[in-house]
Formats: C-alpha cells, structure tokens, sequence
C-alpha cells in the first residue's frame, strides 16, 4: 500500500502496525519542452518566478502524493503555479504530454516510457539520491534546492495488536528477499529505491513522514478529493 500525505494518518490509525518498507518511490519534475522550454531545475525555477501564476501543473488529484510534492516544492522554490488536478495519472500524465499543462511531479516508474520516447523532459528528481532508472537525472536538491527530499513509499502493515513475534517474522522475509541482488536490481531497474528497516525503524518513519506531511498539507490548504 502506499502511504503518503494526508493518507498516511488513515492508514496508521487503521492498520496501525507497521511490518515493512519495501521501496521509496522518487517523483520527478516531468515537462512539456513545447510549453516551458527548460533543461535544468534552475531554469525551470527562474522561468516561472518570473512569471507569477502563468503555468499551469497537473496532479492526480487534490492531496494526492503528486500534488503535495509539487506544493512543497513551489513553497520552497517561491513559485506561483496553477495547479489543475485530474481523476488519475493516466489522465494527468497525458494533460502534460498533450500541452495543456506544462509539467507534473509523477513517479519515475510512472513516467519513463514516455521519457525514453522523447515526449517529456526529466528536470530533477525528488529524493536525495539519483535514481538508478534515470542515473542522467540530477536531484532538485543538488541541481536547485540544498536539502530537498519528497518521495513515497510502499510498505506492510498489520491490524492493531499483531503479535511482535509475527512482525519479526515477516520483516525479516522481507529484508532477505529485498537483500536479493535480482529483487534489488528489479526494483531499481523500474524506478524505484528498495528500503530495508526493522519494525523500530519503519515505525519511526512513518511517525516522522506524518508530522512532515502535515505540515505540508497544512501550508498548501489541500484536500482530499
């Protein structure tokens, strides 16, 4: 299941007992070049300073992961977007490709088919390292913003009260088929980042990644759809 943004308070309360990370999934800065014609975060970030609520960017829906990556980003970057959200990415994605926005925070696995034919334009991505699918691609930290890092993750859950022992067992499985060289490179292969974490530590994460996406939430005054 994916946590992220405002979805990870339902799913902790719900489920309550986090078991496992399985990978970070890294969003990038995807653009039409027949709408902003940009090559670096940098440029994209001036371009659109300089002119205040002109462009337009798509999200798979109001306070879904993409649209809370972009707001955190335009609150950094000081940017004045449009943001226009659609009922998926399928949609969302080909609004970009199709010109009638100029750009989208998607998912690295989301958007390299359409990155590899030439129709997008990759800026930066959003983790604090390069992704492995796309090795060319700076970070937006590194490229533009010192310290930037937004991504979601997959992970297993359990129902409240699950026995510690079961939990044990079942991260453990997973740390060892994530260990894997072939799972590994899988993974990678596809865009995304596996994350290896006891109990202790995948608890703390989600802790933490609920305070930051509050927070963000809060700033950007987004709902869910």
């Amino acid at each position: 299941m994916q946590i992220a943004g405002v979805l990870a308070d339902f799913y902790y309360r719900s489920l309550h007992t986090p078991i496992a990370p399985l990978v970070d999934v890294s969003n990038a800065l995807t653009i039409n070049p027949n709408v902003i014609d940009v090559r670096s975060v940098k440029e994209f970030i001036d371009k659109v300073r300089a002119n205040p609520g002109k462009y337009n960017y798509a999200s798979t829906g109001n306070g879904t992961g993409t649209h809370l990556a972009f707001a955190e980003f335009n609150a950094k970057a000081g940017l004045d977007m449009v943001h226009v959200p659609y009922k998926g990415g399928p949609e969302a994605l080909q609004a970009v490709v199709a010109g009638d926005v100029c750009c989208i925070f998607n998912q690295v696995q989301t958007v390299l088919a359409q990155y590899r034919a030439g129709k997008v334009r990759l800026l930066g991505v959003t983790t604090r390292q390069r992704v492995g699918a796309v090795p060319d691609v700076p970070t937006i930290g590194e490229a533009a913003l010192p310290g930037f890092d937004s991504y979601t993750w997959f992970g297993l859950f359990g129902p409240k009260g699950l026995d510690p022992r079961i939990v044990a067992r079942i991260n453990a499985a997973v740390r060892s088929a994530l260990e894997q060289p072939a799972i590994r490179q899988r993974f990678i292969d596809s865009g995304n980042t596996p994350r290896i974490e006891t109990p202790e530590q995948f608890t703390a994460t989600v802790k933490a990644d609920r305070a930051k996406w509050a927070g963000v939430v809060k700033a950007s005054g987004a709902t869910v759809d």
